[in-house]
């Protein structure tokens, strides 16, 4: 089986297909949950991550390393479901933390502005005008909202196995094609990419528990050892471990750690 990721504009038929997929395939689908989830995890009310893509940049500034917060939570969150496998997954960005694994079908859907603004002013009974501001202002912030977390941009075709025009193909096909290519051999789980996304999810799930304690903090994972890097003021050095450590072992799989301690490095002119 296989995961299958699908990224799209607004009003381009992407959640149609999605769904379509998941039914055909019989795969569980995702999006919002995962907003949600890291909505809980983030445990900031003041921000709503639903809608937080309409200005993500100035609103996670205001929190110490929100940025790097809001990524690595909705990271763990993320990799929590794709873990389990027979996965379609459309959202933002969301192949950007699965793109070395091999059983990821990632898959982009695109429409032409003209049938997108159409759909836009049947749905919510406006202008086309106000139709075409309220589109490109949503692919402004996508755009936006991505390059600000991930650094990538989502319109860059290279990220994606399979780019699909909602036009001619209609969004059945674009189903059918879909569920055709993640039969192909190449997007089959393996026993090897199953374990490199058990260790993905494992040490960003780690990565997320410490996160608190020590913001500064990579981790990687392998068969449950999770090795840990955290870089730490100096003043901290001689505590912090056995407490990293007893957080870190609480996680589910978790079977060792190894701990590096490294002290923050300050640059002055």
């Amino acid at each position: 089986m296989s995961i299958i990721t699908i990224s799209r504009a607004s009003y381009s038929g992407g959640e149609e297909v999605a769904e379509k997929v998941a039914k055909k395939l019989g795969y569980d689908r995702i999006s919002r949950e995962i907003l949600l989830d890291a909505s809980e995890m983030f445990n900031i009310p003041e921000i709503k991550l639903a809608r937080a893509i309409n200005d993500a940049p100035s609103i996670l500034d205001r929190f110490n390393n929100g940025k790097e917060t809001y990524v690595t939570y909705i990271q763990a969150a993320l990799l929590k479901y794709l873990r389990e496998d027979n996965i379609v997954y459309h959202g933002l960005a969301g192949h950007f933390f699965v793109k070395d694994i091999k059983h990821v079908l990632k898959v982009r859907i695109i429409a032409d502005m003209e049938d997108r603004v159409r759909t836009e002013i049947e749905r919510m009974k406006i202008s086309e005008e106000k139709a075409i501001k309220a589109i490109k202002k949503d692919d402004e912030q996508r755009r936006k909202w991505s390059h600000f977390l991930y650094g990538i941009d989502t319109w860059n075709n290279s990220l994606y196995d399979l780019i699909l025009h909602i036009k001619n193909i209609t969004t059945e096909d674009a189903a059918d094609i879909i569920c055709h290519a993640a039969s192909l051999e190449h997007f089959k789980t393996t026993p090897e990419s199953q374990k490199r996304i058990e260790d993905i999810a494992l040490a960003a799930e780690v990565r997320a528990e410490l996160f608190d304690l020590c913001p500064y903090v990579e981790t990687t994972a392998n068969d449950g050892i999770v090795s840990v890097t955290a870089r730490v003021h100096e003043y901290q050095r001689s505590n912090i471990s056995p407490e990293l450590i007893a957080k870190a072992e609480r996680v589910n799989g978790v079977k060792g750690i190894k701990m590096t301690i490294l002290p923050i490095t300050v640059y002055t002119d």
